[in-house]
């Protein structure tokens, strides 16, 4: 880092959780119904320097101040699920694929 730049940090929403980002960074999300190098903009609650003092809090939110770019659509690593009941000769086993997008976040307003 630079002695006159600071890396802003922000927090945003997305699909139903909070998620602290920075500039440059990829982050899998919730799945949106975007379409790869799509721009998205995400609600902003905090927006802050790496060192806290140049903090802007919304209340709750500040408006759509980060933007993002949709890098991948994929489903994650399968998660096996079993039912058993014990001596009952009684077992059932699925598995489940989470769908997920991965964005890049490339500004913080």
């Amino acid at each position: 880092m630079g002695t006159n730049y600071m890396a802003k940090i922000a927090v945003i929403k997305a699909g139903g959780k909070q998620y602290k980002v920075q500039e440059g960074q990829t982050i899998k999300i919730e799945k949106l119904e975007n379409n790869v190098s799509d721009k998205v903009k995400f609600e902003t609650l905090l927006i802050s320097d790496e060192n806290g003092e140049a903090l802007e809090l919304g209340t709750p939110s500040l408006g759509e101040k980060v933007t993002a770019e949709v890098m991948e659509q994929g489903k994650a690593d399968k998660v096996l699920v079993v039912k058993f009941k014990n001596k009952t000769r009684y077992t059932r086993t699925y598995g489940h694929r989470q769908p997920f997008t991965a964005v890049k976040i490339t500004s913080i307003a």
